[in-house]
């Protein structure tokens, strides 16, 4: 048994600490800015946090195995610091998207990740070891409400429902360019109900590599329409990108100063550069989570609402 810390209060924080409380003996904190009555009225530990106060900090992660972070920029790099100075062992940050290696420099949508993996590596010396739980994209970007309705996302610009690709309600897709193979772009996608799943199963590893590569689905942008126009019964109004019309957009959205609409259309490069996209997975392999297929996630999630 070890006690992990869960920080954040966001829609997957709450998925992997409800699995820790149902799943798991181990033990768990919940470290929030904010206290949260909602989540101590299930029982659960939550200590209020300042991350301007690394005092502060350092007391509460005393006795901490493991640090499960979904939060950003200067908080989070506060977060690795105290965590280190508490000689926690490991550390997993706020990433859960696609392969950190295919993060290119100055990137527009790093949120502070690639500052918070080279503090990572300083720290490594103090023996706290990090790993990344890479998972492309969450199948949340296409629910009603998208992901902030679970809470994810809500500062990114693209957490609403329809911001990314597909806009199930109003049956609209965005398709970005045919990759450099002439092929429509591949991504791969989770649940984040699963991806806590997997992050618990993880738990019980007797030991973590530095990066752990898991997914629910993987294919092409047309097949993710396909899906849904599928289960809706009609095809979709689809407007098809090229590498000029989304440079195009994003000239403009950066002349009119419109940063949300250029995030979005960030993603959709990102897209059709295979940033969201891995061969290979390393963990779905060691645990015997059955993640939940998309097909069968979006129909179920859209079921009480079409």
């Amino acid at each position: 048994m070890i006690k992990v810390a869960v920080v954040g209060t966001n829609g997957l924080a709450q998925y992997i600490a409800n699995g820790i409380a149902t799943q798991t003996s181990h033990q768990f904190v919940v470290l929030s800015r904010r206290p949260s009555p909602g989540l101590t009225a299930r029982g659960w530990q939550v200590l209020q946090v300042d991350y301007s106060n690394s005092a502060d900090l350092r007391f509460k992660l005393a006795g901490v195995d493991t640090v499960i972070s979904t939060i950003s920029g200067n908080a989070q790099l506060a977060l690795i610091d105290a965590a280190a100075a508490a000689h926690v062992r490991r550390f997993v940050p706020s990433e859960f998207g696609g392969p950190p290696s295919l993060r290119p420099q100055n990137d527009l949508l790093d949120n502070g990740r690639r500052a918070a993996i080279l503090r990572l590596h300083q720290h490594e010396s103090s023996g706290m070891r990090f790993t990344v739980f890479t998972c492309g994209i969450l199948y949340e970007r296409f629910a009603p409400g998208g992901m902030a309705a679970s809470q994810i996302g809500l500062a990114s610009n693209i957490g609403q429902e329809g911001d990314y690709l597909m806009d199930f309600r109003r049956r609209r897709a965005q398709v970005p360019y045919l990759n450099s193979a002439g092929q429509p772009a591949t991504i791969c996608m989770t649940s984040a109900a699963d991806v806590s799943r997997f992050v618990i199963a993880a738990l019980d590893l007797p030991s973590w590599p530095r990066e752990f590569r898991l997914r629910g689905e993987r294919m092409n942008v047309r097949e993710v329409v396909s899906i849904a126009e599928d289960i809706q019964g009609t095809s979709f109004e689809i407007s098809g990108h090229t590498r000029s019309s989304l440079q195009d957009a994003l000239t403009y959205a950066r002349a009119v100063g419109d940063r949300a609409r250029e995030t979005r259309v960030h993603h959709l490069i990102a897209t059709a550069e295979g940033r969201y996209d891995f061969a290979n997975t390393n963990l779905n392999q060691l645990v015997s989570v059955q993640p939940e297929s998309f097909r069968a996630w979006l129909l179920r999630v859209w079921s009480p609402v079409t």
